[in-house]
């Protein structure tokens, strides 16, 4: 085991108030990709890159083209939770994780038995009709076709946010006061390059900062450990699971 790892593993037997912060990168190794990785895949079958797709302008004049990359490309209704994801639940049944703050919509935190999970981007799990509200679950969409609607014949939108919606309130203040309140943060699988979600580890305010993605971030040189590894592994070797 290198240095770095038996660090981790002593800051987190350390750790009393752990949060964790994670992206894409957690859920890649579950087989779920990170759609802003555009192939050229993406550029023969879509008019219109992921981005463009996936905003609140597009999805009201297009629902059509809007589902048929969500379907495609979002949902992932088979993915299970990986190494990461079940170490992080097993440190909350210890008491030393105190909550799980995700970019990512796939709910496979809560698959793996995590009960504190603040989700800034929502969830597929979550679909409510536009006129009359009415909830319908990621397994009521997939028997769908074309755009879901509602019993009423409302539209039927996913409770994502798509880009030029807002973060929700809630989950924000929530989301800060756990990092505010962490002994120790760890942040993984992400490049902490979405705003306003990456702005939020400016909130923690103690001294240990650990940052585990495969590639460098912009928050590299503010943390006490960095490990450019994938997130799974490094759970794997320091955590029981």
């Amino acid at each position: 085991m290198d240095d770095k790892i038996l660090k981790l593993k002593e800051i987190i037997e350390e750790g009393q108030r752990i949060v964790f912060f994670g992206g894409a990168g957690v859920s890649t190794e579950s087989g779920v990709p990170d759609f802003r990785s555009v192939d050229g895949l993406y550029n023969q079958e879509y008019a219109y890159p992921p981005e463009t797709i996936l905003s609140h302008s597009f999805y009201m004049k297009n629902r059509e083209e809007f589902y048929r990359f969500y379907r495609n490309k979002m949902l992932f209704p088979k993915a299970e939770p990986n190494k990461a994801h079940i170490a992080l639940e097993k440190l909350e049944e210890q008491g030393k994780l105190t909550a799980v703050i995700t970019q990512n919509i796939d709910g496979l935190h809560q698959k793996a038995g995590s009960k504190t999970v603040y989700e800034l981007h929502g969830t597929v799990h979550k679909n409510y009709c536009e006129d009359c509200g009415k909830f319908y679950s990621l397994e009521d969409i997939m028997k769908m076709d074309g755009v879901p609607k509602c019993s009423c014949g409302g539209f039927i939108k996913p409770d994502v946010v798509l880009y030029e919606e807002g973060l929700d309130q809630r989950t924000i203040e929530n989301s800060v006061r756990a990092i505010a309140n962490a002994d120790v943060l760890i942040i993984g699988g992400t490049s902490l390059a979405v705003y306003p979600a990456a702005g939020l580890i400016d909130y923690y305010r103690g001294n240990k900062l650990v940052l585990i993605n495969k590639s460098a971030t912009p928050k590299d040189s503010r943390a006490n450990l960095v490990i450019h590894e994938a997130i799974g592994e490094v759970f794997s070797q320091v955590v029981a699971i």
